[in-house]
């Protein structure tokens, strides 16, 4: 078995096509993919993808061994990022990860924590989605992240914010005029859900829905927000998503808040448990500085 065949087997998993596997995330042929796969079941000696007319779907056997090939990726990608940052000793570097959006506001929050020790150290910035940030953390691309608490993952979790969730519609939109929004107008309506690679996510929204006794049927289903923004605009659909997205809202786009007690979703830093940074060390002593407890966001808590 080869490194190569369980990110053939990753990739497909996630994107739950063949097709589209090979075509935008391997950058492969489809017959060569559909080879690789077969080459990993036999030499597992079951079947770890089922196909049908949905698309291709993990099997129970899949299912319980997808966790097991991403974290031996991560553990060699960790690997090669030891031993590169061992062969570069003179200054240490700090790699943060923001969900996308949320840099401007945590940013500042987060250099301030490190202010003492910025002239000593190189940091570095990037965005992405929460999976992504998860996964770069655990293969130690990332030392930190501020993500969701995003499950399969060995990484431990410290709440630092709680989001309400809220309504996207076309500006135009007939419920725009409207001050906030009963869940039970959404029905009825073209809706806008996150995928499955988005599942923290999705998992509050659902719970949500089942609490007040709605039940939609997606027309769509997206694992971004940049995405989601998109296909509120073209398709007139609704969305739930969580409010700071408002900073990136296109005119075109408008949120209104719920009615009653609106979803949350917690916004937590993850770092990886084998991670022994000691720039890490120090972020992570000062945590509770991130919420002031008069900020109205929720404080510090662990969980992993």
């Amino acid at each position: 078995m080869e490194l190569r065949h369980l990110r053939y087997f990753i990739a497909v998993a996630e994107t739950g096509s063949l097709t589209v596997a090979a075509e935008r995330r391997l950058h492969t042929s489809q017959p060569s993919l559909s080879r690789q796969i077969r080459d990993l079941e036999d030499q597992v000696g079951v079947a770890l993808l089922s196909r049908s007319a949905r698309g291709v779907e993990l099997t129970p056997a899949g299912k319980a061994f997808i966790d097991h090939a991403r974290l031996a990726l991560s553990q060699v990608d960790a690997a090669i990022e030891a031993a590169r940052r061992a062969a570069q000793p003179s200054k240490q570097r700090f790699a943060l990860g923001f969900l996308t959006g949320q840099e401007m506001t945590w940013l500042p929050k987060a250099l301030h924590l490190l202010r003492d020790e910025l002239p000593n150290i190189d940091v570095t910035v990037s965005s992405d989605y929460s999976p992504d940030l998860a996964d770069a953390l655990a293969r130690g691309r990332l030392d930190l992240a501020f993500l969701r608490a995003e499950p399969g993952f060995d990484l431990d979790y410290t709440t630092v914010g709680r989001e309400p969730l809220v309504v996207l519609m076309p500006s135009d939109h007939a419920l725009a005029a409207q001050e906030s929004i009963r869940p039970q107008q959404l029905v009825g309506q073209p809706f806008v859900a996150m995928a499955n690679k988005a599942r923290v996510l999705r998992a509050v929204v659902d719970d949500y829905l089942q609490r007040e006794g709605v039940e939609l049927a997606p027309t769509q289903g997206v694992d971004n927000p940049a995405m989601v923004m998109s296909l509120v605009a073209s398709t007139r659909g609704l969305a739930l998503i969580p409010d700071y997205v408002e900073n990136l809202l296109p005119w075109s786009v408008v949120s209104r808040p719920l009615t009653g007690e609106a979803p949350m979703i917690d916004l937590v830093v993850g770092h990886s448990r084998s991670n022994a940074s000691p720039i890490l060390k120090l972020f992570l002593s000062r945590l509770s500085e991130l919420a002031p407890k008069d900020s109205g966001r929720a404080t510090p808590s662990r969980t992993s």
